[in-house]
């Protein structure tokens, strides 16, 4: 979930080139990032790795602009981070969420 939100984030940008500080406290998403597994992702294109689809789709929006991003923990009282966890506990008790196509094609193929 973590994952699909910063690419929300970024596609949502109307420009490209921004200069965007990405707060998470997904520790996946960040190190993923900061700590160069993406890039090691992305020399094997994804094998074996799940979200694959995501993280394909936010290496493309991605490299569109120059972002980093910065670890907070979850949970601490950061104000926008306890927002956006309203804002995820809300849109999952909707009626109206839409099928992750790309998790239910993981789940037929057994990844």
């Amino acid at each position: 979930m973590e994952l699909l939100a910063v690419i929300a984030g970024l596609e949502a940008l109307k420009k490209e080139n921004q200069t965007v500080l990405v707060y998470s406290d997904s520790k996946y998403v960040v190190d993923a990032v900061e700590k160069g597994w993406l890039r090691s992702w992305l020399r094997i294109d994804f094998k074996g790795k799940k979200n694959a689809d995501l993280w394909k789709r936010f290496v493309g929006i991605y490299s569109k602009h120059n972002v980093r991003f910065k670890w907070i923990r979850g949970h601490a009282g950061h104000p926008e981070n306890e927002r956006c966890d309203q804002l995820a506990v809300a849109a999952a008790c909707s009626a109206s969420l839409l099928i992750d196509r790309g998790f239910e094609a993981g789940l037929a193929g057994g990844n």
